[in-house]
């Protein structure tokens, strides 16, 4: 969807901010374009609408080069959202959503249709927001109007600088998980500019590592943190890259064991029998279709008479996450729960468990598979060193 071809810019004072980038991105791919200030990766991504003229080289979105195109009716078809979001104060949350849609010679009344369709798309209910002026809605409620406004065309192509950038921590992330919701439905092509390589590795698909006008690595984040092209990568990325990763690399039935299982109906002498004969000092409570309902503890279970029932001592689990998850996500839950393991589920239904040492297994396995180029099921854990 966008190819840069050997493309330059130079400054009449002879800087080089960009130096014969050559890179594609598909179409429906978000990549992240992050590095330290001054390293190119803005004046990359102002290329595209043609706010700033290469040098030399092309860039072609969708086939075209933009060099023959109409600036104006190129930025018209590219969605663009940048950290200060540019809202005009005088005009209403809605007009502000439907502007484009006016620019383009939309009637005001199906513009209006269309720009409320998309407020309540990111998160913002038309009914109570629509009337509302920017000063009267918060930094991260401005910011989805700014999204939503780059949508109100759809368009091919968004290019998003710093978005996320003007707000407090925890909005941010509230703000990133929408987006990922919303690029999941409307599957755009992305180019967003970071300076912060958390919110790289959260929100693309690739990531672009900048140096000085040039790109040292485009992977996707689990390879660009597990497998670092340079050693300006790997300090850009951070002595941590290691826990980074994990918010990068899911959660996969093969890196769960199988503990043992107390059935939710039988007798409790019965499961105490079983878990005695195995050696197990716990275990998960399933029914009969293979539903989580929680764990108990073999202590429990033995001292329970001969009417007591797995139910009436099963325990509530607390530590669980989906399967897919990121590891990130369960090493977190085990550190809020004090736990020694989590659960994975599929849906309701129990797939295994995770402890500390297979979640460890699992990274481990997750960078060798990179480091080769094969799937992740098929390295030895014990030869991952040797890759």
């Amino acid at each position: 969807m966008i190819l840069f071809e050997q493309v330059s810019k130079v400054y009449p004072d002879g800087t080089t901010a960009v130096d014969g980038l050559s890179f594609e991105v598909a179409e429906g791919e978000l990549v992240t374009l992050v590095g330290p200030s001054g390293c190119g990766k803005t004046t990359t991504m102002m290329m595209v609408n043609r706010l700033i003229e290469p040098t030399s080289g092309r860039i072609l979105v969708g086939g075209e080069d933009i060099a023959g195109t109409d600036p104006v009716a190129l930025r018209r078809r590219i969605g663009y959202v940048i950290q200060q979001v540019g809202l005009f104060p005088h005009r209403t949350v809605l007009d502000n959503a439907a502007t484009v849609l006016t620019l383009t010679g939309r009637r005001k009344g199906p513009a209006r249709a269309r720009a409320a369709e998309l407020l309540e798309l990111v998160g913002l209910d038309p009914a109570t927001y629509g009337s509302r002026y920017p000063a009267q809605l918060s930094g991260g409620q401005r910011q989805r109007v700014g999204v939503a406004r780059a949508l109100a065309a759809d368009p091919p192509v968004l290019l998003m600088d710093e978005p996320f950038g003007a707000v407090d921590p925890v909005v941010r992330e509230r703000l990133q998980n929408e987006f990922l919701r919303l690029q999941a439905t409307v599957r755009k092509t992305v180019l967003l500019v970071t300076h912060d390589i958390e919110e790289a590795v959260r929100m693309g698909d690739r990531i672009a590592v900048y140096g000085a006008g040039r790109i040292e690595q485009l992977d996707t984040p689990a390879a660009v943190l597990g497998a670092p092209a340079s050693r300006y990568v790997a300090e850009f990325v951070g002595a941590d890259r290691g826990l980074k990763r994990l918010s990068v690399t899911p959660i996969e039935p093969g890196d769960l064991e199988q503990p043992a299982v107390a059935r939710l109906d039988e007798p409790a002498p019965v499961a105490a029998g079983r878990l005695r004969a195995e050696g197990a000092r716990w275990a998960v409570v399933l029914d009969a279709t293979g539903e989580l309902h929680g764990w108990v503890a073999a202590d429990a279970l033995a001292i329970a008479g001969e009417e007591g029932r797995v139910r009436d001592l099963a325990r509530r689990m607390e530590a669980w996450v989906p399967v897919g998850a990121p590891l990130k996500r369960a090493f977190g839950e085990m550190l809020q729960h004090d736990a020694g393991w989590v659960a994975v589920l599929d849906g309701s239904r129990f797939v295994g468990v995770l402890t500390p040492g297979l979640l460890h297994e699992a990274l481990r396995r997750s960078v060798g598979a990179d480091a080769r180029g094969v799937p992740r099921g098929t390295v030895d854990v014990d030869s991952v060193s040797d890759a």
